[in-house]
């Protein structure tokens, strides 16, 4: 008799797989503590068994008092000493335990006077917690504790305690009895081996072996594998669950482009025109990936492509040549930037660039007025606009295009996850517009093979020449004023320079020095330097005044704060000094680095760090004075700061896993581009199950 579901139920007889019995089917289990597990995105029993440990606590060995490290959870026994409420800052409850070989505090905050007058003097306890250092030594916090008798001895752990991730009214202990159940059904119950044999160079493990040892690893389990993630059992999982995210942002592609797409033949001509006007020559890096553009847009599905540049390497011109073959074939195309100077910038250039052609472009930004918003958004909707340029206002309902045929978001990582494709029923004819993605943040080979799995990706690893590198230099505080006679001496010599701050206002808690109150120093300082002020908090048209005034050389000196990040193109800015690198991660760092270089004038950045620097932060400064190479930085940045905090907080829905790591398993992802890749062609019918099992019923982009 399977006693791990509830009585009464038929679906017991119709050996239903796990994924098909609701976890209401366990006993314990009504309507309320279901409502509390879904929040964990545990509807099923399956989702329960996928629901993996975070961690494991070994309670099964006794550690001497004595060999008890700081930071370590340990069960330890022993006799209490002493025990007294102490008063301090907070009152709270000190017993001191010995075993012979060493002493230990343990300190409760919350504690009953039933407890104190049971802990005391002579009596012993077995305890389970975390030690830390503390003013007595150390010290286990409100550890779990047992009373010991001689007479009747508690046994210790049989196998590692997992730990779970958990939410409000959902205990460890409960999720694991739920497991526990979970566990028991999988004789009676289907498990499915979604990964098709074939799939697979070597066999791998079992799924259910690999499932039952997470849950309940035995005692001489590898705890420090287990911890690293690097276990085989938890490898073959994370392998699955890299491949379920793989398959849902295939998914997404099929979907995207089985609408079809208008196809938008080569227009040479118009192209030709247009490089001739330009008096440069493309790069070689350039022509590549605009080739690879004019062949995706050329065919009756959505182009759905991604263009890495570093700074400087001159992705706006290739966008450009795109959106002259959108307009080539009588259709529209859209420019997406995060930001207004990004956009303005955008806008200067494509204006520029593509009016003397006879095409017509318009602008779109939230900041706009009511009349100046209605006529431009009559001009779109008639065609008369050909290329628009805008910020997040191009997503908005009441944007409608007359034939909208490519867009093209740029520093697509500012924008949040669901972004991406705001555009995609922007097309007239019903259908969807090309997309063409751009960053001049390069995505770590890791990232790029799962977050932007939907996406083809061209790199444009050239720089224009006459390009200089720039080079860089690390400085204390200690040694400000000689680092201000520097930026004078070089605007005393007619060159221009940014002071880059981390903060607007003055704050206690960040040791960064706002921008304003820095602007006021300098200017009492270099009195015979014009010195402007940007800002995020400033009005646009404020903000467009100072930045025109440093592009004209009316300013020298421009002190920003991180705004400055892209968008800004001042080729005689020669220097940078950058306030508190240490505060920001190794691509921001790369991307303001990126703002002087952009001439013929040889180039310094200085990272004006304050001291003492964490290792990370060290590591940082040195990684910036190394190379210059925004793939390299990329990959460093990924090693230091994890793959949430580089794609940004608003990205991080993309890179939630429950068990794979993108740094550590990064080492899968080429197989598992391969496992997906035959596994849509081959076993299309398992693809929606192992979604399901892995991502749940929040697949991303489960709508488009």
């Amino acid at each position: 008799m399977n006693s791990g579901l509830k009585s009464g139920g038929s679906a017991r007889q119709q050996r239903p797989c796990l994924s098909q019995v609701e976890v209401t089917a366990l006993k314990g289990v009504g309507k309320q503590l279901a409502q509390k597990l879904g929040r964990l995105q545990i509807h099923t029993v399956q989702d329960l068994l996928f629901h993996l440990p975070l961690r494991y606590m070994d309670r099964t060995r006794v550690t001497p008092i004595g060999a008890v490290a700081p930071l370590a959870n340990v069960v330890i026994e022993g006799e209490i000493k002493a025990c007294d409420v102490v008063y301090g800052k907070r009152r709270s409850l000190m017993c001191r335990l010995q075993d012979g070989t060493g002493t230990i505090t343990l300190r409760f905050f919350h504690f009953s006077g039933a407890q104190k007058k049971r802990l005391q003097p002579g009596v012993k306890l077995r305890c389970f917690g975390e030690s830390r250092r503390g003013a007595s030594g150390l010290e286990l916090y409100h550890p779990e504790y047992d009373y010991l008798d001689a007479d009747q001895p508690i046994a210790l752990e049989a196998r590692l305690t997992p730990v779970y991730p958990a939410t409000d009214g959902v205990t460890q202990q409960r999720l694991r009895s739920l497991t526990e159940q979970a566990l028991a059904l999988i004789d009676d119950y289907s498990l499915q081996e979604l990964i098709p044999d074939d799939a697979w160079r070597r066999q791998p493990y079992p799924l259910r072996e690999a499932l039952e040892y997470l849950h309940h690893p035995p005692k001489e389990a590898p705890i420090d594998k287990l911890l690293e993630g690097t276990h085989p059992f938890q490898q073959r999982l994370a392998f699955e669950e890299l491949l379920a995210h793989h398959l849902s942002m295939l998914r997404i592609r099929q979907r995207i482009q089985a609408a079809g797409a208008t196809a938008l033949a080569p227009v040479p001509d118009l192209q030709r025109r247009f490089l001739q006007q330009l008096g440069f020559s493309l790069t070689g890096a350039q022509a590549r990936v605009s080739a690879e553009i004019s062949a995706d847009l050329s065919r009756p599905v959505p182009m759905l492509r991604l263009v890495q540049g570093d700074v400087g390497s001159g992705k706006t011109v290739v966008a450009a040549l795109a959106a002259i073959q959108a307009v080539g074939n009588g259709m529209q195309a859209a420019i997406m930037a995060p930001t207004e100077i990004l956009a303005e910038q955008h806008r200067a250039s494509f204006t520029r660039w593509l009016e003397p052609l006879g095409i017509s472009v318009g602008w779109l930004s939230g900041k706009q007025k009511a009349t100046e918003r209605r006529e431009q958004l009559t001009a779109i909707e008639s065609g008369e606009v050909q290329v628009v340029v805008g910020t997040h206002a191009l997503f908005q309902e009441e944007v409608r295009f007359s034939h909208l045929g490519l867009t093209i978001i740029d520093e697509q990582h500012r924008f949040g996850v669901d972004q991406r494709l705001a555009l995609r029923n922007k097309a007239s004819d019903g259908g969807r517009s090309h997309q063409l993605i751009m960053t001049a943040t390069p995505i770590p080979r890791t990232l790029a093979m799962s977050v932007y799995a939907d996406l083809d990706c061209s790199v444009i690893n050239e720089l224009p020449p006459g390009r200089t590198p720039v080079k860089t230099v690390a400085i204390s505080q200690e040694r400000r004023q000689q680092v201000i006679e520097r930026v004078h001496a070089a605007c005393q010599e007619g060159r221009q320079a940014y002071w880059v701050c981390t903060l607007i206002e003055e704050s206690e808690v960040l040791e960064a020095q706002a921008a304003e109150a820095v602007t006021d120093a300098l200017r009492n300082l270099l009195p015979d330097v014009g010195i402007g002020l940007v800002h995020g908090r400033m009005k646009a048209a404020e903000k467009d005044q100072q930045m025109r005034a440093f592009k004209t050389g009316e300013l020298q000196l421009l002190v920003a704060t991180t705004v400055i990040e892209v968008g800004v193109d001042v080729p005689n800015a020669s220097l940078m000094i950058i306030e508190n690198p240490e505060r920001l991660g190794l691509a921001q760092l790369h991307q303001l680095r990126g703002r002087v270089g952009r001439g013929s004038a040889e180039s310094h950045c200085v990272l004006l760090h304050g001291a003492p620097l964490s290792n990370q932060g060290r590591e940082r400064l040195t990684a910036m004075r190394e190379t210059s190479d925004g793939f390299v930085i990329a990959e460093k940045d990924l090693q230091l700061r994890g793959p949430g905090e580089v794609l940004g907080t608003r990205q991080t829905g993309e890179v939630q896993f429950r068990l794979a790591d993108l740094q550590r398993d990064g080492h899968l992802l080429p197989r598992i581009k391969e496992v997906a890749s035959y596994i849509l062609t081959s076993h299309s019918d398992v693809v929606d199950a192992l979604i399901l099992r892995w991502l749940g019923d929040s697949e991303n982009y489960a709508s488009v």
